[in-house]
């Protein structure tokens, strides 16, 4: 939910014709940017994507063998757990890494040398995560491929599968979840060029846009029953689905949607994050669509209208380049998260 003391809204029938440019030349700056697009390796983390208490563990950890990285090392901690250290699933999967008692006892490792392995611990569980992965990877080191895919396909299935195939295994929950890491990988590291431009930005903007005046609505997912109000995540939720992507309904998952352009590469479409913590994307508690010129689109707080704001504030976090991809790699509302915010 967007603070009180924002900067309100500039008139809307100015911008109007702001937009209605900005949704054309969103076309054009997709397709003038695309040629230049970088891409690479992770050589990073992008900034407060990882909470920063678990930050150098992973930065550290991540480097244990050529077959992972920081980033991957993240995506799949936050895929098993969203970064909460007392997750325990119906399976009775433990931790921020989510080890099986049974697995922990046979591959936990003493990660802060302080003379236990405590699958509860951080300090223990993500290093084990990463030495885990390490040793499955030596397990499919000779199997033709790309190591990282064969590593995790080992994850999921075991290695003697990987061995079996030659490869990720024609198992569709393996190759989903291999294909899910990798994605949420893209997320979780510093991009080394340029983002590639969305092409599905312009029509979440002229959803959004048509919307601009109504009010905010705590939960709103702009259903009849509402009134067609919405709160900040549940318009940029809407707006995104009108291009058949379908985004989590809460903004800090909303966040892992794709990769993250620095402020100076900022394109209309992509979705702009704030926060009171600048180092931990689990406590963003806002969301808007950028349009361009320094403002975004947002539902900010009960008692406003969705409108227009500058988001060059004190809370502003960062922002995210959405990519079907990513959307589809993020787990689905975590029990115990709140409809919106």
């Amino acid at each position: 939910m967007r603070k009180v003391w924002l900067a309100s809204g500039i008139g809307i029938g100015l911008c109007l014709s702001f937009v209605a440019l900005l949704v054309v030349g969103t076309f054009s700056a997709a397709a003038g940017l695309a040629s230049g697009a970088g891409g690479g390796r992770a050589v990073g983390l992008a900034k407060g994507a990882v909470p920063a208490l678990y930050q150098p563990i992973v930065q550290k950890w991540g480097n244990l063998c050529p077959a992972i990285n920081p980033a991957l090392l993240a995506a799949q901690l936050y895929q098993e757990s969203g970064w909460d250290p007392t997750a325990k699933s119906p399976a009775d999967a433990r931790g921020i890494a989510q080890f099986i008692p049974g697995t922990w006892a046979a591959h936990g490792v003493d990660g802060d040398k302080d003379g236990d392995r405590d699958i509860w611990d951080p300090a223990d569980a993500i290093p084990s995560a990463a030495t885990y992965d390490c040793e499955l990877a030596g397990y499919v080191k000779k199997v033709p491929g790309d190591p990282t895919k064969n590593m995790l396909a080992a994850y999921n299935a075991g290695s003697y599968a990987v061995i079996k195939y030659g490869g990720v295994p024609p198992y569709r929950e393996t190759q989903n979840y291999v294909k899910i890491i990798t994605t949420l990988e893209q997320s979780f590291a510093k991009p080394v060029g340029r983002v590639q431009p969305s092409r599905q930005a312009a029509g979440a903007i002229y959803f959004a846009q048509k919307r601009l005046g109504t009010k905010y609505l705590w939960g709103g997912n702009g259903t009849p029953e509402q009134g067609g109000r919405f709160d900040c995540s549940g318009l940029t939720q809407a707006a995104y689905r009108t291009v058949e992507i379908e985004l989590p309904r809460v903004a800090n998952d909303q966040y892992n949607a794709g990769p993250h352009p620095s402020r100076e590469e900022l394109l209309p479409g992509d979705l702009v994050f704030f926060s009171d913590d600048l180092t931990n994307s689990r406590t963003i508690r806002h969301v808007g669509l950028y349009v361009g010129g320094g403002y975004m689109i947002n539902a900010p707080y009960t008692g406003a209208v969705i409108r227009f704001d500058k988001i060059d504030t004190p809370d502003y976090f960062g922002a995210t380049r959405v990519t079907e991809d990513g959307a589809k790699a993020l787990p689905k509302q975590r029990a115990g998260e709140p409809g919106g915010a």
